[in-house]
């Protein structure tokens, strides 16, 4: 089995528990503060992890490519995660979640539109299911 198959279910597995533990979380809180304090602990642990592995030497090895866009998806996913709490604390977590898991879809576009990435009949089919399944759970 390939790695990136375990890792991108594990990823799935720990952004469900993060819907579950922030709906949680939020009750009576600012969606904001709780967005402020989720990053301060996501923070500490990813340094945490590239801190015990030794990975900061590869710093200097960073195209101004590189750092450009991973400033621009640090900013992506801020605004993301304040959107996503916002539409938590209002929202039911069953409805506010598969809407969230649009970027999928939208993703699958993008990755055809910008990366030039080969657009498949297989992923064309799973796209149009994910947005027909969304709409199923929303309306």
């Amino acid at each position: 089995m390939n790695m990136w198959w375990i890792y991108a279910l594990l990823s799935a597995v720990f952004a469900s528990l993060t819907a579950i533990c922030a709906k949680i979380g939020i009750s009576g809180v600012n969606s904001d503060l709780a967005t402020a304090i989720r990053t301060v602990v996501i923070l500490f642990v990813a340094w945490g992890i590239a801190l015990s592995r030794g990975e900061l030497k590869g710093i200097a090895d960073l195209s101004k490519t590189n750092v450009l866009f991973l400033i621009l998806s640090g900013v992506a996913t801020g605004l993301s995660w304040i959107f996503y709490f916002k539409a938590l604390q209002i929202g039911k977590v069953s409805q506010v979640a598969p809407v969230d898991k649009l970027s999928v879809a939208l993703t699958i576009v993008l990755s055809v539109v910008i990366l030039k990435e080969a657009l498949t009949i297989k992923m064309a089919v799973g796209a149009i299911l994910i947005i027909a399944g969304t709409l199923v759970l929303i309306f």
